[in-house]
């Protein structure tokens, strides 16, 4: 039987009220709390030094109350302010015993019939624990970090483990207790097999194999059990109490430290083996819980991440300002600009052919919308036509909409934003005119098509330079050098990002990236991997065209290898398509 479960219905119990006004305060403000944790309205909370009715925490149903021994606070009670999910930490134990006696006000719904035998009763509350706890869980799954904070003061109190009279002894009665406080919370998700270790080996040993299996399944469905069935529950108690050897229609609960059955350690050493194991499983369990990190407020998670969203869009607008504008430095050096020169007549066709592939891809079906009205035109209905006259009767104005029309519509085609950046290190040598090429292809079949299409290119080496601009369309073709020891694919993809809004709802987005992913500094790599995850997790597509199957691309990208370098522009333009098919 648990110390903290006021289980006798007729019970008339004492609350213990704070007569200090931080107590008071404190229990009014964990009260607040409750109703989501426990997903009720009617409970109190009283917190204090000496509440809890001998137990660290304990539930009156019968009252609603909620009683925790402010002992186990650990704070001074005037700087805790229960509504911040950051400030639980500081009392993680106290919040954990509220949490866990919420779950009983919420999951322990079932009542024991009248007559039911005392150790019956004792067993099935045994096995209430860890089955409310699993129950609580699963509803709110954050809530298991408070309840394994709980577990070690919990377990403590029910086992009697600090009290050298009451201490576990090495019998069947105390290992099957502790097996169903201990072992049964791995099970219901709450503690370890890694943790719990210590107990299971001392258990098995008391109860053997084939009993402690017996135990196990008996716990197991518990577990599996809903909350209000009182006949399972009782059901699982009595055969509980036949697999230990206990009476089940003894008149008086058993207690476990009282058993009469015969200790194999002939009752020294003090403490026993088992109550040794308890401690030491208690205390991997509270260093486990020392080193978690608590579950984060989603209000605080939320802002970080719009705080993050915001930052990152700076950046990428300043690195396109910086990229893009006029002023921005294009001449010799590295990451060169190899001069202009006019497109070809092949050129020319490549880009009205792929102007009309975005154009058919951006197409979209007339959708059948349904509306209803007061007046024609419109197919009349019945039923409205009578609801109409009904009102009109009884002298209220009609609202009624008897007529129905279906119109058909056309939905508005997206934008296309396409972003191209080239790497112009040494390696990439053999596509740097294909690139080229495909940067004036693109732009141009952008002015033609008649899908909104936006486009910018640029080049990165030791630096990024701009090919084509977004918003323009290039009357020559911008060639350039692939001699560079550096990729610098960070700055080329904020830019990207910054200038078309890659990262942006409200268009299909495409990101296209040649490169042999040869990175040299590992830096670039993992950033450059941040910033196309950000892309991605937004809704924009990102191609990868590769060299040669031993190159290294990020992660989470489409890869596509160029075995024909001349076959850039068509790679990038059944990307653009789908993309644009895929925004539908």
């Amino acid at each position: 039987m648990t110390a903290h479960l006021v289980a006798d219905p007729g019970a008339t119990g004492a609350a213990v009220f704070p007569a200090r006004p931080e107590w008071l305060t404190l229990s009014a403000a964990l009260a607040d709390e409750v109703p989501v944790i426990a997903d009720r309205e009617d409970l109190l909370v009283s917190i204090a030094p000496g509440a809890g009715g001998g137990a660290p925490a304990c539930f009156d149903p019968a009252r609603a109350v909620i009683e925790i021994d402010g002992t186990h606070l650990g704070v001074d009670p005037a700087t805790v302010d229960p509504a911040n999910l950051a400030d639980r930490a500081r009392y993680a134990t106290a919040w954990g015993l509220l949490t866990h006696e919420c779950g009983h006000a919420k999951h322990t719904a079932w009542d024991a019939p009248e007559g039911t035998p005392p150790a019956v009763i004792a067993a099935a509350m045994l096995l209430e624990e860890p089955r409310m706890e699993a129950a609580q869980i699963r509803r709110r799954p954050d809530d298991r970090h408070w309840l394994r904070a709980s577990a070690t003061n919990l377990i403590l109190a029910d086992t009697d483990a600090t009290d050298p009279a009451r201490a576990p002894k090495m019998t069947t009665a105390d290992a099957a207790h502790t097996a169903a406080l201990v072992l049964a919370r791995v099970d219901g998700g709450i503690l370890t097999a890694t943790e719990t270790a210590p107990v299971a080996t001392v258990v098995e040993s008391i109860l053997g194999a084939d009993m402690l299996a017996e135990l196990r399944a008996l716990w197991r469905e518990a577990l599996r059990t809903a909350d209000d069935d009182a006949e399972a529950m009782i059901g699982l108690g009595r055969r509980w109490c036949k697999v230990i050897g206990t009476d089940p229609d003894s008149p008086t609960p058993p207690d476990p430290a009282s058993s009469s059955a015969p200790d194999p350690s002939g009752g020294s050493p003090v403490p026993s083996p088992l109550t040794e194991a308890i401690g030491k499983a208690l205390a991997n369990v509270a260093r486990a819980v020392a080193d978690e990190p608590p579950p984060e407020d989603p209000a605080v998670v939320a802002a970080a991440a719009k705080a993050a969203e915001d930052a990152a869009r700076e950046d990428a607008e300043d690195a396109a300002r910086t990229v893009f504008s006029s002023e921005h430095y294009t001449g010799t050096g590295r990451t060169a600009i190899a001069g202009t020169r006019k497109p070809t007549a092949k050129e020319r066709t490549a880009a009205r052919v792929l102007a009309r592939a975005l154009s058919t891809a951006g197409v979209r079906d007339r959708v059948a919308v349904k509306s209803t009205s007061l007046v024609p035109p419109g197919r009349l209905r019945m039923r409205g036509a009578l609801a109409a006259d009904a009102q009109r009767a009884a002298g209220a104005m009609p609202t009624a909409e008897p007529f129905t029309r279906t119109t058909r519509r056309t939905v508005p085609t997206p934008p296309l934003r396409l972003g191209i950046a080239c790497d112009v290190s040494g390696s990439m040598g053999r596509l740097r005119r294909p690139v080229a090429s495909t940067a004036w292809i693109l732009a141009n079949a952008a002015r033609h098509a008649t899908v909104p299409v936006d486009t910018a290119t640029v080049i990165f080496g030791r630096y990024v330079r701009p090919i084509t601009r977004p918003g323009t369309v290039p009357d020559v073709v911008t060639e350039f050098e692939a001699d560079d020891d550096y990729e610098n694919i960070t700055t080329a993809t904020a830019a990207l990002d910054g200038a078309l809004g890659l990262s942006q709802p409200g268009a299909a987005r495409l990101l296209v990236i040649v490169s042999d992913g040869h990175l040299v500094h590992t830096y670039q790599r993992h950033e450059g991997q941040k910033l196309i995850n950000r892309l991605r997790a937004n809704g924009c597509a990102v191609l990868w065209l590769t060299n040669n199957p031993g190159d290294t691309p990020l992660d989470g990208v489409t890869v596509h290898q160029l075995t024909n370098p001349t076959a850039t522009a068509q790679a990038i333009g059944r990307a653009a398509t789908a993309a644009l098919r895929a925004a539908r």
